[in-house]
């Protein structure tokens, strides 16, 4: 049983290296890349949510850069980023004449 998960470990990093060489990926090696299921992804597609290709008509394409820009396009801050922005603002904006009365 381990050499069988050793080797589907070892299929999945060729796999893996493939994909990473590529360009356009197809429906499968997106699901692979993102790890999102290709049901979920034909839900994207058809919602219009995820930039994908169809030049046929038919097969689904993905260019993996915007792939990558899609999926980190909403970062959320740190709690560190966030209270860096709050001290800057509250020093600005005494700098700036602003006061309590």
């Amino acid at each position: 049983m381990d050499t069988l998960k050793s080797i589907e470990q070892q299929l999945t990093e060729i796999l893996s290296n493939q994909i990473a060489s590529k360009e356009v990926l197809t429906l499968d090696e997106t699901a692979l890349f993102t790890g999102f299921s290709k049901s979920y992804l034909y839900k994207l597609t058809s919602a219009g949510i995820i930039p994908h290709s169809k030049p046929l008509g038919k097969n689904l394409f993905f260019d993996r850069a915007q792939l990558q820009a899609w999926l980190l396009g909403k970062p959320v801050k740190t709690s560190a980023d966030i209270e860096a922005e709050a001290t800057s603002y509250v020093t600005l904006k005494k700098k700036g004449g602003w006061s309590c009365r």
